[in-house]
C-alpha cells in the first residue's frame, strides 16, 4: 500500500510540474511583446521535465500516459501500477490547470486556454495526428534509451527533457507540441474547451507504443551479443617458424 501511494504522489507530483510551468510559460510568453516565445515555452518544458524526471526516476518519472502505457505494453509495469499511474498523472494535470487559473489572469487563461494546446488551421487532422504521434516516439525512445536500457548513458532526465524541448521548437506552432494526454487534458478540462483531444491522446498513445516495442525487441540486449557482434579486435602478425 505504501509502495503504491508513494508512486502515485510521485507521479502527481512530476505531472503537476510539467502542466504548471509548461501552462504558464505559454501564458508568461502570450502575455509579453516582443522576445522569442517559442523558445521560452519550449525549455521552461523540457528544464522542468528534465529536473523533475531526475529527481523522482528512481520512483516513476512518467508523468505522462503515453510513457506509462509503453511501459504496460513491454510488460515494464503491471495493469494495475499502470492504471494507478495514468489516474496520478490526470489529477496531477487537472489539479495544475486549475492552480494556473487560479493565479493568472482569468483574460489571459481564456486566451491560451489555460496553457493548452491548440492545432493550427494550416495542417490537416492526419498531419497534426502523425506529427504528434512522431513527435512522441522521439520522446519514448529517448526514455527507453536512457532510463530503461541498463546500458544506456545515465544521464537523468537530460535527453528526455531535451527531446521534449526540440520536439516544442520543431512542432509547437502547428500542434502544440503536446506528445502527453495528461498535458493537453488537464487544461481542457480547467478551460473547457476539449477541441483536438481526440489528437492528443491517440497520436502519444500509438507514437509511444511503437517507440516502446521498437527498442524492446530490435536494440535492448537480452544475453550475450554473438562473437561477430563485438568491438573488432587487431589483426596479429603471425610469427615465422
Amino acid at each position: 500500500m505504501r509502495d503504491s501511494l508513494r508512486h502515485f504522489v510521485a507521479e502527481l507530483i512530476g505531472t503537476f510540474a510539467l502542466v504548471f510551468v509548461g501552462g504558464a510559460a505559454i501564458m508568461s510568453a502570450s502575455g509579453t511583446e516582443g522576445g522569442a516565445p517559442l523558445v521560452q515555452v519550449a525549455f521552461a518544458h523540457g528544464l522542468i521535465l528534465a529536473v523533475m524526471v531526475s529527481a523522482l526516476m528512481r520512483i516513476s518519472g512518467h508523468f505522462n500516459p503515453a510513457v506509462t502505457i509503453a511501459f504496460l505494453v513491454t510488460r515494464r509495469i503491471e495493469a494495475g501500477m499502470a492504471g494507478l499511474y495514468v489516474i496520478a498523472q490526470l489529477i496531477g494535470a487537472m489539479a495544475a490547470a486549475y492552480a494556473l487559473k487560479g493565479v493568472f489572469p482569468a483574460e489571459l487563461f481564456t486566451a491560451t486556454q489555460g496553457g493548452g494546446q491548440t492545432v493550427s488551421i494550416q495542417i490537416s487532422f492526419a498531419q497534426a495526428f502523425f506529427l504528434e504521434a512522431i513527435a512522441t516516439f522521439f520522446l519514448v525512445f529517448a526514455v527507453f534509451g536512457t532510463a530503461v536500457d541498463e546500458r544506456g548513458p545515465r544521464v537523468g532526465g537530460f535527453a528526455i527533457g531535451l527531446t521534449l524541448t526540440a520536439a516544442i521548437l520543431a512542432i509547437g506552432p502547428l500542434t502544440g507540441a503536446s506528445l502527453n494526454p495528461a498535458r493537453s487534458f488537464g487544461p481542457a478540462v480547467a478551460s473547457g474547451v476539449y477541441t483536438a483531444q481526440f489528437i492528443y491522446w491517440a497520436a502519444p498513445i500509438v507514437g509511444g507504443i511503437v517507440a516502446g516495442v521498437l527498442y524492446d525487441q530490435l536494440f535492448l540486449r537480452r544475453g550475450l551479443e554473438p562473437a561477430h557482434h563485438g568491438a573488432v579486435e587487431p589483426d596479429v602478425p603471425k610469427r615465422k617458424p
